[in-house]
């Protein structure tokens, strides 16, 4: 049934027996779209997410919230084509306990040397992954070719690692604690989205495009009838996933999002939980 990604089902059927909650990843290192009930955060999310839903899709749906330990669901129907055209498996660290330092570029795992403790390393595309025992709240940028991978986030499995797990450290929670926003703030301090690798700064042909978007995104949260929250995420996840990878977001853009979805009702943490949930599903 999954040939000829097999190999790939066998590992994450290792993996979540050992306790690893895993999932599939497709080209691009990205997680599979949501099924058509549960597009647009029609089903309202899963239990686990940041705003809990009732959701209890079958399918691999919502980003790092699909993985699980259960080889049954693993090797479902439902899970059948998500592996057929499979890339990579992914894992959530925090649902396994752990937290991985991502460090994208060499000038990263040079910091990460000097001011962590050393721990289990795995080897990357452009850097490493230093794997830590515990686990924390994640975020993307924390300092300059960093990320921290743990509750609600995925990581792509590279393998076992070397060397022997420590504790997870107070420089790290400390990394994450500068980036936690003000209470009470409507909108994220700074929206900071690494470019992949090999993109341009901006693929826009001119900055009129990304204001056209934006207003039109906010004319659609505006003219929202019914099914506003849904409305919300489906338009803040249309937004980023088109100029999300560039660089051309602004908290500016941000708050004209919130400020419109709080017009028609929505709390900032409201706007907070969908804008955090878009990008996960993005994998950004």
């Amino acid at each position: 049934m999954f040939s000829p990604r097999s190999g790939l089902v066998s590992l994450a059927v290792r993996l979540a027996c050992g306790g690893v909650p895993v999932l599939p990843l497709r080209v691009g290192k990205v997680p599979f779209g949501n099924c058509r009930t549960c597009a647009g955060y029609a089903c309202g999310g899963r239990p686990n997410m940041k705003t809990a839903g009732p959701c209890h899709c079958s399918a691999p749906c919502h980003g790092w919230a699909a993985a699980t330990t259960d080889t049954h669901t693993l090797t479902s129907a439902a899970w059948a084509r998500a592996w057929a055209q499979a890339a990579a498996v992914a894992y959530h660290p925090g649902g396994a306990g752990l937290t991985v330092v991502d460090l994208d570029t060499p000038d990263a795992v040079g910091w990460a040397r000097q001011h962590l403790p050393p721990t289990r390393t795995v080897p990357t595309t452009r850097g490493q992954h230093w794997i830590y025992r515990g686990s924390m709240r994640s975020a993307n940028a924390v300092r300059p070719g960093v990320d921290i991978k743990s509750l609600m986030a995925y990581a792509r499995w590279l393998g076992p690692g070397t060397g022997p797990l420590a504790d997870l450290p107070q420089p790290v929670r400390a990394l994450v604690a500068v980036k936690t926003q003000p209470a009470g703030r409507s909108a994220p301090q700074a929206i900071t989205i690494p470019t992949p690798t090999g993109a341009p700064v901006c693929r826009h042909w001119t900055p009129a495009y990304l204001e056209r978007g934006i207003t039109m995104a906010v004319q659609r949260i505006s003219e929202a009838r019914s099914a506003v929250h849904a409305t919300v995420y489906a338009t803040f996840l249309a937004v980023l996933s088109t100029h999300g990878r560039c660089g051309c977001l602004t908290d500016t853009h941000a708050q004209q999002l919130f400020a419109a979805a709080q017009a028609k009702g929505e709390t900032p943490r409201h706007c907070a939980d969908a804008w955090a949930n878009a990008l996960t599903e993005l994998g950004m």
